[in-house]
């Protein structure tokens, strides 16, 4: 769509140049939302691809996502072998109400910015147990843990003018075993409900992460060995019964028992993983 109310395009070689940041101002990365539909407060579009910013760096202490990095380069990464949850990252990609054209232009960053509770980048990011790194136009920064970045339907903690710089997943959550669940309503239709879940190959706690179900994403820690009736009821304390998300893509009593539903499968799988590798019981309580 061409937006007839854009005056002027900036594309700065590095951030210290966008300078003050003025109201009708907007960042312009992969542009798929941006150019989706009519923006008529808008009237300047300050373009982050000149900054260069490597998409992709493997480093020993994890991996860092450029936000101008694209869904098709995250979904290509393949990693270092002991990063057994890289997987992950192609399995949340496959999640996105996206065509491998819009793959191509959409950026991590821009997915994770929207805030949508189907947001499969928000999901994947807090799942991993990610890091952000936040730039304000005075030039100072911030770093926030991904799983308090959104704040509910299109809404996160940027402030005016600040700018997602990149996304830190650390070694020790790549290298963890993960389960993923996920439910809509149609083949190829957004998500209704995006489950994940990591523990470390020794065992200990399971990091569980409930998206797309409720408007801002939900983690939970269990004990590695928490049981069905443990689940269900970490779950209702976690999110009450005015916590699900209602929309079109399915009601809150829907949500909530598709979620019930895909964490004790996730509990189950990791159990069993668990007891082949260890030769622990797993608890065969029924969901």
């Amino acid at each position: 769509m061409n937006l007839n109310t854009i005056t002027s395009v900036k594309r700065p070689a590095t951030a210290d140049e966008v300078g003050q940041w003025q109201a009708g101002d907007a960042w312009l990365a992969g542009g798929t939302w941006l150019f989706s539909e009519p923006q008529a407060h808008l009237r300047t579009l300050i373009d982050l691809h000149g900054l260069g910013w490597p998409a992709l760096t493997p480093t020993a202490g994890g991996l860092d996502i450029a936000a101008t990095c694209r869904i098709a380069d995250l979904h290509a990464f393949r990693g270092e072998a002991s990063w057994t949850a890289v997987p992950l990252i192609a399995a949340c990609c496959e999640c996105l109400l996206a065509s491998f054209k819009i793959w191509n232009a959409a950026t991590a960053g821009g997915n994770l910015c929207m805030s949508l509770p189907a947001g499969a980048i928000t999901s994947l990011v807090v799942a991993l147990e990610g890091q952000l790194t936040l730039l304000s136009r005075d030039g100072s920064s911030r770093t926030v843990a991904a799983v308090d970045f959104v704040t509910g339907n299109n809404r996160n903690i940027l402030q005016p003018g600040e700018l997602l710089r990149s996304i830190h997943l650390p070694a020790s959550a790549l290298s963890k075993r993960f389960a993923i669940r996920r439910a809509a309503l149609t083949h190829l239709g957004r998500s209704a409900a995006l489950l994940a879940a990591t523990q470390a190959h020794s065992g200990g706690d399971i990091l569980l992460t409930v998206t797309a179900a409720t408007p801002r994403p939900v983690q939970l820690r269990l004990p590695g060995d928490v049981s069905a009736d443990a689940l269900r009821q970490a779950l209702d304390s976690a999110i009450p019964a005015d916590g699900w998300f209602d929309d079109v893509n399915g009601s809150p009593a829907y949500k909530r028992h598709v979620s019930h539903h895909f964490a004790e499968e996730i509990r189950a799988e990791l159990a069993a993983i668990r007891q082949a590798s260890t030769g622990v019981q797993a608890s065969t309580t029924p969901p």
